[in-house]
């Protein structure tokens, strides 16, 4: 498979502009034409692989920037928000979007920070979310990171699938074979503590005692994620700190939450190898409950994996996830390469059965869904509960939501039995502000930007009747 072009008129402009260089200038010191460079920088010409290490070299920066550093998550991400309702009347298409990148990469990227700010004031656009300084201003710079590398991180997969091999965790106990390297490596043992005596936290490491001691509440699966976890702190330090100091987030807060997500994603990397996890994908048809038993991990991990497969030459489906809680509040969300919309709304629409996975704890429910513009999804929802409690005794339930596009869902054991191309399936919105179906009885508020028509001699079948196109 062809290596992916990289367009970064809008990374090299900066970089330009920062060293007080002219076109002509840069053009010299890298060995260019200056209209050569001219049409880099207005994303008419991709990155070749020569000139990005000649850059690298000359400017001394880590090249993997470029292809990471979109504004506003890159044109994909930028026609998702350009889809909202409110801006149905102007009719913006793809080439105008990417003539915006070209031309004014901060002026996009302003407008996605300012978009996603209105959206998580609300669906209905009555704020622009948090005070400044407040800890979701840290939670949205790191999912914009996260959506730039697509979830998928090459450093991180392939240290952890040679340690791995290292380790023979495919011949050996995973739990045992963990902490013997903590023990000899690290000189670090494991203890399991009674909740008594550790009722608020699932791991610590007591570097006094040279202990990781992990709560008795967790289950196998969630102890061996949390023993690959402190591994990963041990030795994917490097890849870590290099992925973050790329990030360039300039506050704490927001480095800690990426280096956890990062720690994560290499502890379930060591627990799945990934040449290893797409074989087993792809030889069981995706099947959730064979993949969970055969790597000896919980569902939720499964399905967060499912959406890092995006190795150049070596690609899974695009799958997303998404977590809800039964308030309907988003905890996790994943594009991966998908590009589904579902992730980055704010609202979900009630007729998804991601929502009634609650009513049947455990068991997956299968759908066949279809968004306004046409695009089919088919999608698979189960409820999990983590194993640990709070000290007064509540437990967390949550609902997993997956999904791959429905072209490519043939290959899925699930989707066995389902006419994915002509079959029936379910109309559903991104939330009723932006979802402009008509006459849906579920609809519990109008479409933004729609004016009401109001008959006081007629009663529709919702209450909310509005201009159509």
């Amino acid at each position: 498979m062809a290596e992916q072009k990289i367009f970064a008129g809008h990374r090299i402009r900066r970089l330009r502009r920062a060293a007080g260089l002219t076109q002509a200038a840069m053009a010299v010191r890298i060995d260019i034409s200056p209209s050569y460079l001219n049409l880099i920088e207005r994303n008419q010409r991709p990155l070749t692989a020569a000139l990005m290490l000649r850059l690298a070299d000359v400017f001394d920066f880590d090249p993997r920037t470029l292809a990471a550093d979109e504004p506003g998550g890159g044109g994909e991400a930028l026609r998702r928000r350009l889809a909202d309702p409110m801006f149905a009347d102007l009719g913006i298409d793809r080439s105008e979007v990417e003539e915006w990148l070209a031309a004014a990469p901060g002026g996009a990227e302003a407008f996605a920070r300012v978009f996603d700010r209105l959206r998580e004031g609300g669906e209905g656009g009555g704020g622009i979310g948090p005070a400044a300084g407040g800890e979701d201003d840290a939670i949205a710079p790191v999912r914009r990171e996260i959506e730039r590398w697509r979830n998928h991180f090459a450093d991180l997969d392939a240290a952890a699938e040679t340690l791995a091999d290292d380790l023979r965790l495919d011949d050996a106990d995973l739990y045992g074979a963990i902490a013997e390297r903590l023990r000899v490596k690290h000189r670090i043992a494991i203890r399991i503590l009674p909740i008594d005596v550790m009722p608020d936290r699932l791991r610590r490491l007591d570097l006094h005692a040279r202990q990781l001691q992990l709560s008795e509440m967790l289950d196998p699966a969630s102890r061996n994620f949390q023993a690959a976890f402190q591994l990963g702190q041990l030795e994917a330090r490097a890849e870590v700190e290099a992925l973050v100091a790329g990030a360039a987030f300039g506050q704490r807060t927001a480095e800690r939450l990426f280096r956890r997500h990062l720690l994560g994603y290499f502890a379930a990397a060591l627990l799945m190898p990934y040449d290893r996890f797409l074989r087993a994908c792809e030889r069981t048809g995706y099947d959730l409950d064979l993949l969970r038993r055969r790597f000896n991990t919980g569902f939720e991990m499964i399905a967060h994996r499912l959406t890092t497969l995006s190795r150049v030459g070596a690609r899974g489906l695009p799958f997303f996830m998404l977590r809800i809680d039964r308030a309907g509040q988003v905890s996790k969300r994943f594009a991966g390469a998908s590009a589904a919309p579902m992730v980055e709304a704010q609202a979900r629409c009630p007729l998804w059965r991601l929502h009634h996975a609650f009513d049947r704890p455990g068991e997956v429910a299968r759908q066949l869904v279809e968004l306004e513009d046409g695009t089919r999804w088919f999608t698979l929802a189960r409820t999990v509960r983590p194993q640990v409690r709070s000290p007064d005794g509540v437990r967390a339930e949550f609902a997993i939501g997956l999904g791959v596009v429905a072209d490519h869902a043939t290959p899925l054991a699930d989707a066995r039995g389902i006419d994915l191309k002509n079959g029936a399936a379910t109309p559903i919105g991104l939330g009723c502000r932006r979802c402009t179906r008509i006459d849906c009885p579920q609809r519990a508020a109008p479409p933004a930007g729609r004016p009401l028509t109001l008959n006081d001699r007629e009663r529709g079948l919702t209450p909310f009747t509005f201009v159509g196109e």
